[in-house]
């Protein structure tokens, strides 16, 4: 019924509806915009609310089957296969020459030692003349 109105009335069906005596859209309120605005951020909010909550039950549910598969099987969990194997890397590869490089050796860059400058470190090589040069 709506799309026969609306086909025969083509373009005026706003008009139409504020000759009738609709609301126009100058009369409006401001504020009662603002509390459907902050109803429909609140809605959205629950709404986000339940589905974060239907997920993690869905997990939890998802957790309780894999946890069985493992206890059935005598499985471990990803995470400990994981921490296990690199454990045995570096057990192995401890006295390897080709073991991984640290990024940082034992003993360097402690902070035991006084910073020095660049300009002293330089003077250091330097021939004493130019030491004096520079000094000055």
């Amino acid at each position: 019924m709506n799309f026969v109105m609306k086909a025969a009335l083509g373009g005026a069906g706003k008009d139409l509806g504020n000759l009738v005596g609709g609301e126009k859209e100058e009369d409006k309120d401001p504020e009662a915009e603002k509390e459907k605005e902050e109803e429909r951020q609140e809605a959205l909010r629950q709404q986000e609310e339940e589905r974060k909550e239907k997920y993690n039950k869905m997990e939890q549910e998802r957790e309780k089957v894999r946890q069985g598969i493992r206890d059935k099987y005598g499985l471990k969990k990803r995470e400990v296969v994981e921490a296990e194997a690199a454990a045995a890397a570096e057990q192995e590869a401890e006295g390897s020459m080709t073991r991984a490089k640290k990024a940082v050796p034992a003993g360097c860059g402690d902070g035991d030692e006084e910073e020095e400058g660049i300009m002293e470190t330089v003077m250091k090589y330097l021939p004493g003349p130019l030491q004096d040069m520079l000094k000055k």
